[in-house]
């Protein structure tokens, strides 16, 4: 398998604008609707597939039921998305029982695609599952115990072990939670949890943080864009920041951005569902720019853009 090398769905920063992260002119680029049982579509991972891109799309349906579908696309921003939720392939019974599956993310490591989700397993656990072909998805043994959220898989081993950045919660709406960096040797026991990143008084990410796309690896260290979460007197605001951590120990922080990069600001960030929530799960990039996909107020999908290097210098001076 050749990892795809299709053109970046790319837009210009706005002449006159200094945003370190800028938006699509045409967000949401998928509705809530696009599906003819679906309510919301949002929080979701793409990746470069074939000639073009696939994902895996969280769709709350019209029961409100939280569920998984696979979808392609050729340019990255006109989606086709399987009516039909995925249906895991498994092995044991136990495991295999389907009760809720929501926020996914996608990777590729040593050219097979994993997936990671937050599935429900007595609670809120990490699902993980591989596939070659966006066909069939394998599920494998869920990461950790209940309850857990926000898995997010790096894109290649270190020291020889899969790694993975995971939000220990509750089994709520969770007013609070930190980063943690986990390691395994074959995607089943998974060990050597580190703390990574907490929360911050007074700020845009007071209440918890979270992991957002998989790290994208840099000369400065690993990229990583994550949601943070403040209360306000109308409830949670989520917003997205950037930090940088160590290629080799990434439990380790080299720098991280006071400020965040972006927070909700548009009608389709400020009205839906829940209000007031820009939720980046998905990256895709080249040598110098990214394209971040992203949640908005639970309901619609949306895209942004940035240079890496602009990013890897926010983090390090506004640390």
């Amino acid at each position: 398998m050749t990892t795809s090398l299709a053109a970046l769905p790319w837009e210009d920063r706005r002449e006159g604008t200094r945003e370190v992260v800028w938006r699509y002119s045409r967000n949401p680029v998928i509705r809530g609707d696009a599906l003819p049982t679906s309510n919301s579509i949002f929080n979701s991972a793409v990746v470069r597939f074939g000639d073009g891109y696939a994902g895996v799309f969280r769709c709350d349906d019209r029961t409100r039921a939280m569920r998984l579908h696979r979808g392609f696309s050729d340019d990255g921003i006109e989606w086709e998305i399987d009516p039909e939720p995925i249906r895991f392939v498994c092995g044991d019974s136990d495991l295999a029982e389907f009760v809720y599956g929501y926020d996914p993310r996608v990777v590729e490591v040593e050219e097979t695609y994993y997936l990671t989700w937050c599935n429900w397993y007595h609670g809120p656990t990490i699902g993980v599952a591989s596939t070659d072909d966006f066909e069939r998805f394998h599920q494998l043994e869920n990461a950790f115990l209940p309850f857990n959220r926000n898995g997010v898989l790096f894109p290649r081993r270190i020291g020889g072990r899969f790694a993975m950045l995971s939000r220990p919660s509750d089994d709520g709406h969770t007013p609070f939670g930190d980063v943690f960096y986990s390691e395994s040797p074959d995607l089943t026991f998974w060990g050597k949890h580190r703390h990574v990143l907490g929360t911050v008084p007074n700020s845009w990410q007071s209440t918890k943080v979270g992991s957002g796309p998989a790290p994208l690896e840099t000369p400065d260290g690993w990229l990583l864009v994550y949601h943070g979460v403040l209360t306000s007197c109308n409830g949670f605001v989520y917003s997205a920041g950037v930090a940088l951590l160590d290629l080799d120990e990434p439990w380790r922080v080299l720098a991280r951005a006071k400020p965040y990069v972006f927070a909700p600001q548009t009608d389709y960030e400020r009205v839906g569902d829940v209000p007031n929530v820009v939720f980046p799960s998905a990256i895709v990039s080249d040598d110098d720019r990214l394209v971040l996909y992203y949640g908005a107020a639970d309901t619609v999908t949306a895209l942004a853009f940035a240079y890496v290097d602009e990013l890897v210098r926010f983090a390090k001076e506004q640390s």
